[in-house]
């Protein structure tokens, strides 16, 4: 691991400006440390020899203050730093996220993001506030007090000169026996936040098929892994401290032995030597605190560590010199020209050698068994992957050219499962389409059939729903989704087995809310069986990752 990782400070222009204010107020320390230590030493010798001390402790008092009101304002620069820093890579890595879609982030669970973004980075006020300005002091002050010392004595500035590197040397040695434990630990604390938040989501379904204990069971053993990882990582950070602080305790202990002998033989004078006997800690200090908070800041690096892994995920670019807007109406035909699609990580392809042509206006049945790509299939078309071979056209460009958002804008998806956030039903519904009036709002739930069971809640559309709308039924979470659809007003429409385990009377108004919205737009549908062929001009079978159209 890095001393200083160059990635955190470019992230904000806050932490760069951080990092000069740092070694300027470094600097400053430094100056105050070795003056500290001129005075006290000067009003010691003079109380000895009978001399008046007021002016000399005058002037120490002031150099503690100005020391003690550097330390806090450097430490106050820093947090701020650490705050704007956190905030831009929160929201880096939110918008990252949203490029990227749930295709390239397959591998990381929502629960494993968000206590990324939120537990994890908070870790990062160790680095900014301590470390970085620890570091700074560990190779200022050294430095300076070695030429102090040479300058007064320089035999004793020879023994610390010699003895300084061998508390690095152990610290690097430290530190990379120390790594592995800190990212196992980071993993261990990501993956049961993950967990919780899966737990946390599913407990109805938990709760009737009794599963609740084991789950339970099951966060406690991962509560206990991250227990004992934790354990053993403060364990090695402590023994570090433990041989850091006796590697500087003999190394001030030799340079006070030498002293000693020096000035009972008359050949070093009693203010010089207590210049040394104060300044010689002060050489070894630096080094021991940046090795303490090198340790207390390894999570919040490894955090940082696993969010920039995400922001260099590659999103392919749109090809120069090319077309980057579709036009508003929506293009005149779509082609998959054989598109092959196969998921990281995987051997077998979801898609084999698709051919297939959307014109616009026209509505489109998807059909086949569960696994055969109908998903990803809608997957290519929402952007939220990209082809392994194969193209696809979008009125002769290959749709890749297209900025995703821009292309996004032409497509209204309802899946079989809607996501819907914790705010009220207006809120949800506008979710599509930010600037809708209330007027559209509630045109767009009438086309749903969805305004009779809002209008019957106690807000109405000022209803809050809760987190992903479970205080609603499934056939009301659906109509809000098309609600969502009509409120965008998109002509490409996506649907993701739209009457999927809807009771029939649910069912039956999604199907007359989904029918009103096929009306004058393109219409992609994807379903088990053949119940929506009726509803649409052509049907599109899959045969596990194949095209076929039926005659």
């Amino acid at each position: 691991m890095k001393p200083v990782d160059p990635r955190l400070l470019s992230v904000a222009r806050a932490a760069r400006n951080h990092l000069v204010v740092t070694v300027g107020l470094g600097m400053l320390t430094t100056a105050c440390i070795l003056a500290q230590a001129a005075l006290l030493a000067r009003v010691i010798g003079g109380a000895v020899h009978g001399e008046a001390a007021r002016t000399p402790l005058l002037l120490l008092l002031g150099v503690v203050l100005i020391r003690a009101a550097t330390t806090y304002g450097g430490e106050v620069a820093a947090l701020r730093a650490a705050a704007k820093t956190k905030s831009q890579l929160r929201l880096r890595l939110v918008a990252r996220a949203a490029r990227l879609g749930p295709g390239r982030l397959s591998g990381e669970r929502p629960g494993e993001i968000a206590t990324l973004a939120t537990r994890g980075l908070d870790a990062l006020d160790d680095y900014f506030a301590r470390y970085l300005p620890q570091l700074c002091l560990a190779v200022l002050v050294p430095a300076s007090v070695l030429a102090v010392l040479a300058s007064a004595d320089w035999m004793s500035a020879l023994v610390v000169a010699l003895t300084i590197p061998l508390i690095p040397v152990f610290m690097i040695l430290i530190g990379l026996h120390t790594r592995a434990r800190t990212e196992r630990q980071w993993r261990l604390l990501a993956g049961l936040g993950g967990h919780f938040l899966d737990v946390v989501e599913g407990l109805p379904t938990l709760a009737v098929f009794r599963r609740a204990k084991a789950q339970a069971a099951l966060i406690r053993k991962v509560c206990d892994e991250h227990r004992k990882a934790t354990m053993a990582t403060l364990r090695v950070a402590f023994l570090s401290a433990l041989v850091l602080e006796l590697l500087a305790t003999l190394a001030t202990a030799l340079v006070a032995v030498e002293v000693g002998l020096r000035l009972r033989g008359g050949s070093l004078s009693y203010e010089t030597a207590l210049l040394v006997l104060i300044l010689a800690p002060e050489a070894y200090l630096p080094l021991r605190e940046v090795g303490a908070r090198f340790h207390a800041s390894m999570e919040g690096v490894a955090a940082a560590g696993q969010v920039f892994e995400i922001l260099e995920t590659p999103v392919p670019a749109p090809a120069p010199a090319m077309a980057t807007t579709v036009p508003p109406s929506g293009p005149r035909r779509i082609v998959f020209e054989d598109v092959t699609l196969v998921y990281p990580g995987r051997d077998e392809p979801a898609l084999r050698e698709v051919s297939l042509t959307l014109e616009t206006g026209r509505r489109y049945a998807l059909t086949g068994p569960s696994g055969a790509g109908k998903s990803s299939l809608l997957a290519l078309l929402l952007r939220f992957a990209e082809p392994t071979t194969g193209r696809i056209l979008v009125d002769d460009t290959d749709l890749s050219v297209f900025d995703p958002d821009e292309w996004r804008r032409l497509l209204a998806w309802v899946p079989q499962q809607p996501y819907l956030v914790a705010g009220s039903i207006t809120a949800n519904i506008r979710l599509g389409a930010p600037g809708a009036s209330d007027a559209d709002v509630r045109r767009a739930a009438r086309d749903a059939e969805a305004h009779e069971f809002i209008m019957a809640l106690p807000g109405g559309y000022a209803t809050p729903i809760g987190a992903r709308g479970l205080r609603l039924s499934a056939g009301q979470r659906q109509r809000l989704a098309l609600a969502r659809a009509f409120c965008r007003n998109a002509p490409i429409v996506l649907l993701d087995e739209p009457t999927a385990h809807l009771d029939p009377g649910n069912a039956e108004a999604v199907r007359v809310a989904t029918r009103r919205l096929m009306t004058g737009r393109t219409v992609l549908t994807a379903a088990h069986g053949h119940g929506w062929a009726a509803d649409a001009d052509e049907v599109v079978h899959l045969d596990p990752g194949r095209v076929e159209v039926p005659a």
